[in-house]
């Protein structure tokens, strides 16, 4: 599963040819998240509080850039690296 981003311990990541709806899986510290691309918000699994709060804000500032990489992902096509929310302006 490709590595698209990682920023504060947070590693995201997204599989190729994945199910709907379009989402991401996030994991820091032995916890892991799948979290939606629409909203931010964790479909299944469980971050820490802090941590969730930073992915949410983070999968709202790239929506468009994570939705390329899911259509990349549907294609068997190569994903591209996200900036991570530590480096973010």
């Amino acid at each position: 599963m490709p590595i698209i981003s990682v920023f504060f311990g947070i590693v995201i990541r997204m599989y190729h040819d994945d199910h709907p709806p379009p989402h991401f899986h996030a994991a820091y510290q032995g916890f892991e998240a799948f979290v939606g691309i629409s909203d931010g918000e964790i479909i299944h699994g469980d971050l820490p509080k802090k941590a969730a709060r930073i992915v949410r804000q983070w999968a709202l500032d790239h929506r468009d850039a994570l939705m390329a990489n899911w259509a990349h992902g549907e294609a068997l096509e190569p994903m591209e690296m996200i900036p991570g929310a530590d480096v973010d302006d």
